[in-house]
């Protein structure tokens, strides 16, 4: 049997669903966020060390001795392969790449603007964050199309501990 592993509103719902489409048996074991922090609970790092979802148990392989999956595009792609390649990609190389790119796209692609929106939206003050997206924004292109994060930059740089930090530790490029 599958055990998914669902934090509520968390991707471990795309796991759910595909199960579903793949008509694959599974069970739910359901953690709610700490309604506070909406972190997921400790008893999740007791599956996976991030303790983080979804997280996947399939007690039937290994012969029976089980194997624990992370990462919603490696749960996929276990599920798809499990369910004799049901929904998986098409036989020629073109279709294959294209499969594999629309199947990681949302984690590549959508996903990271979201979730520093959501750090940086929960996080009035987050110390690691900053350099970063100091560099990023000296390298990488983050510019004014991301104007709640630029605007977080402004009020990092003006907090006084950061400009007694750098009075403290002199030039620094990217403040």
């Amino acid at each position: 049997m599958i055990t998914v592993h669902h934090l509520e509103n968390s991707r471990s719902q795309r796991v759910l669903w595909l199960l579903e489409e793949l008509g694959l048996p599974y069970a739910i074991k359901r953690y709610e966020r700490n309604k506070t922090t909406m972190l997921a609970p400790p008893e999740l790092r007791a599956i996976h060390p991030l303790g983080k979802s979804p997280v996947i148990v399939d007690d039937t392989a290994d012969g029976g001795l089980g194997r624990t999956i992370a990462e919603t595009g490696a749960i996929i792609e276990y599920l798809v392969e499990k369910a004799d390649g049901k929904l998986g990609p098409p036989a020629h190389r073109e279709a294959v790449l294209l499969y594999r790119h629309f199947l990681h796209y949302a984690e590549g692609s959508l996903m990271p603007p979201l979730l520093v929106k959501l750090v940086l939206g929960r996080v009035p003050l987050d110390v690691m964050m900053s350099f970063p997206l100091e560099a990023a924004r000296s390298r990488a292109g983050l510019d004014a199309s991301r104007p709640a994060t630029i605007a977080w930059l402004a009020k990092v740089h003006a907090r006084p501990a950061f400009q007694a930090a750098l009075t403290a530790g002199g030039p620094y490029a990217y403040a």
